[in-house]
């Protein structure tokens, strides 16, 4: 609870910058090839190494003392989420994002961490939003993107687009993703239920292949 108190009149002021969404907008169909590795999105956002309570009052205090200290509130909005304090993550997000912009370094990486946030949180959409910008943000076609858009619009039950994503995911690593028996490799960040609900969407492209294009 001292977290909460530390921090909430510091993030109420940016809170609004994360609305809730009304409508969720559509996603371009897409590309044929997903080959970029786009390392610095898909990485966590870490500045303290210590985990848990430990590493919350840690980085509290940074941002009671330091201006901006965008990075230190986005990974303490990511061990808030992961522990429950959604809230708290999500005004924590709103602080981070507020002082960052599309030509800041670690933007695309927060963006990507609120994302699975929130989808671990239960909001299908709010996950989709985040990764739906970064697609949108510049011309990057990441290797992440066709398992996670797979991933979200199936669990958004617009599930003809899911397939759709894994066919690019087949098309670019045949190999890799005609089956299921290397999501634990491919995807070792991925808990067990998320692997599992990627295996129905694999399930469901090999019942019907889509052509391309």
């Amino acid at each position: 609870m001292r977290i909460r108190s530390l921090l909430l009149t510091a993030v109420l002021a940016v809170s609004g910058t994360a609305a809730a969404q009304t409508a969720t907008p559509q996603l371009p169909k897409p590309a044929e090839f997903y080959f970029d590795a786009d390392a610095n999105t898909a990485k966590p956002v870490i500045v303290v190494r210590e985990t848990g309570e430990v590493a919350m009052q840690k980085l509290s205090r940074i941002l009671e003392r330091k201006a901006g200290a965008d990075a230190e509130a986005a990974q303490l909005a990511h061990l808030a989420m992961e522990a429950g304090r959604v809230d708290l993550g999500r005004q924590l997000y709103a602080r981070a994002l507020s002082g960052l912009d599309a030509t800041d370094g670690i933007w695309r990486s927060v963006v990507w961490n609120y994302g699975w946030d929130l989808y671990r949180a239960g909001d299908d959409k709010g996950a989709f939003e985040q990764w739906r910008t970064l697609h949108a943000s510049r011309g990057v076609t990441a290797s992440w993107m066709p398992p996670t858009f797979a991933l979200v619009l199936w669990s958004m039950g617009r599930k003809d687009e899911a397939v759709q994503w894994y066919a690019a995911a087949v098309r670019t690593e045949p190999m890799q993703w005609n089956s299921s028996a290397q999501y634990a490799r491919l995807l070792p960040t991925w808990t067990e239920d998320e692997r599992k609900t990627l295996a129905e969407v694999q399930a469901a492209w090999a019942a019907n292949p889509p052509k391309w294009p």
